[in-house]
C-alpha cells in the first residue's frame, strides 16, 4: 500500500486489502452500527435529491466492498422510496470468504437483507424492495401500524417485524437485529434516521466519502436531530483516490 501524507492511494488496492481495511470487530456480542454517507465538499448529502448524485467510482468500489462485509442494510423508508431500492448484489464467493475468515459475509455467501425503518409501514409491495432482490426484505415497524398495510408486505414477501408500540426507538432497533442474529450493521441513510441513532450515541462508525464537487443549493447534511451534540470520533484511515475523492473511516473514541 502505497502512503502519502498518512493516506493510503486507492489505486492498485484490491478487494481483499479493502475489506481487510473496513473489517467489522471479531466476535461480535452486539450489534456494531457502521453508517456509510457521501458527501459534497462544501457538506451536502445529495446532488439533484439523491445521493447517487454524488457518486465517483471510488465511493462506488468501497460502497460494494461494505455491502460484502455487512449481515444486514438498514435504511429509513424515506431513503428507500427516494432512492429506489431494490435488494443487494453481492459476490457469494467473496461473501462465504469473508464469513471463513471471520470479518463479515455471510456462511452460504447470501446477500444481506435490506432493512428498512418504517413506523407506519408505508410502503408499496409493488415496489423493488419485494420485486427485485434475492432475499426478503426485513421491514421493521411497529404495532400501532396499520394491519393491513403490514399484510400487504407480508404477502409480497417481506419479513414484518414489530420493534416498537407506536415509534421504532433506536433500541428498539438494535434490540430486532440482534434477536435475528445480524450483528454486522450497515445504515446507508436516511439523515433522519441516522441523526436518531448518533443521537442515542449507539453508532459505532462512520464511513464517509468527500466526493471532489461544490452542490451548493439547500440540500441536506448527512444526519439531521433533534438536539445539538458532540461525539468526538477517532480517524482510523484515509483513502485517496486520482480523481480526487478521498474515503474516510471513523470510529467512537
Amino acid at each position: 500500500m502505497q502512503r502519502i501524507h498518512n493516506a493510503i492511494q486507492l489505486t492498485g488496492l484490491s478487494r481483499d486489502d479493502l475489506a481487510e481495511l473496513y473489517a467489522y470487530p471479531t466476535d461480535l456480542q452486539a450489534p456494531w452500527v457502521r453508517a456509510n454517507f457521501v458527501a459534497s465538499i462544501d457538506g451536502s448529502a445529495t446532488s439533484g435529491d439523491l445521493s447517487a448524485g454524488l457518486g465517483t467510482p471510488a465511493d462506488k468500489t468501497v460502497f460494494s466492498i461494505l455491502r460484502e462485509l455487512a449481515d444486514v442494510i438498514v435504511v429509513g423508508a424515506g431513503t428507500a422510496r427516494a432512492e429506489n431500492y431494490g435488494g443487494a448484489r453481492t459476490d457469494p464467493r467473496l461473501r462465504r470468504a469473508l464469513y471463513d475468515r471471520g470479518i463479515g459475509g455471510h456462511r452460504d455467501g447470501a446477500p444481506p437483507p435490506i432493512a428498512v425503518v418504517t413506523a407506519s409501514a408505508a410502503l408499496e409491495p409493488g415496489a423493488r424492495l419485494f420485486t427485485d432482490t434475492e432475499v426478503p426484505p426485513l421491514i421493521i415497524t411497529t404495532a400501532a401500524a396499520p394491519q393491513d398495510r403490514k399484510q400487504q408486505l407480508a404477502d409480497a414477501g417481506a419479513q414484518v417485524v414489530e420493534a416498537g408500540g407506536v415509534a421504532v426507538t433506536p433500541s428498539g432497533l438494535l434490540r430486532t437485529l440482534a434477536d435475528l442474529g445480524l450483528r454486522r450493521v450497515l445504515l446507508e441513510g436516511g439523515p433522519h434516521l441516522f441523526g436518531e441513532l448518533l443521537e442515542a450515541d449507539v453508532v459505532d462508525e462512520l464511513c464517509l466519502t468527500t466526493a471532489p464537487i461544490l452542490v451548493g443549493g439547500t440540500a441536506r447534511r448527512i444526519s439531521l436531530s433533534g438536539h445539538e451534540f458532540r461525539a468526538p470520533m477517532v480517524r482510523r484511515h484515509i483513502l485517496l483516490d486520482d480523481d480526487g475523492t478521498m474515503l474516510t473511516r471513523w470510529t467512537r473514541r
